[in-house]
């Protein structure tokens, strides 16, 4: 197992976590490479974990703002929009290219297009607004990769 250090920023900035090359699959190692001076990543993570992680904060906060009992029709409507919450704080908050949010949901770079333009429409009410914004508080705070290295 080999350790790949990646420095995250400016000169004199805190540096990422390691990553272990046995947890990223080749493709994420490419993109560390590649775009780890311009974008951070939020952990060693692969994309598709990060995504899920965030399709189940985005799922848990809906259900404790919600509670009343849904019908089935309710359910999938509630199901896509929790989806495309979660692939809008994929794109925004974390910064991941559309068509790895896309891989990761199972779903086309265009679809998450899609519900991004739908989830930033939604954004003009203010109860809708203030949801979106406290999910992306908690998954910032959570994927931060200089809170993390700061204390070491």
């Amino acid at each position: 197992m080999t350790l790949n250090k990646n420095p995250v920023g400016k000169a004199g900035s805190p540096k990422a976590p390691p990553v272990l090359s046995s947890l990223a699959t080749p493709s994420d190692e490419a993109l560390l490479s590649d775009e780890a001076a311009v974008i951070p990543r939020p952990s060693s993570l692969p994309v598709r974990s990060i995504c899920r992680i965030v399709g189940h904060m985005t799922s848990e906060m809906v259900a404790l703002v919600g509670a009343r009992v849904q019908l089935r029709r309710d359910r999938r409507r509630t199901l896509c929009h929790v989806r495309q919450i979660a692939m809008y704080v994929c794109h925004v908050a974390l910064q991941i290219p559309l068509h790895e949010i896309g891989l990761a949901f199972g779903r086309d770079r265009t679809t998450v297009g899609h519900a991004c333009h739908v989830v930033e429409d939604r954004r003009d009410d203010p109860a809708f607004d203030d949801f979106v914004a406290a999910v992306e508080r908690i998954v910032t705070s959570v994927f931060s990769t200089s809170g993390s290295a700061a204390h070491e």
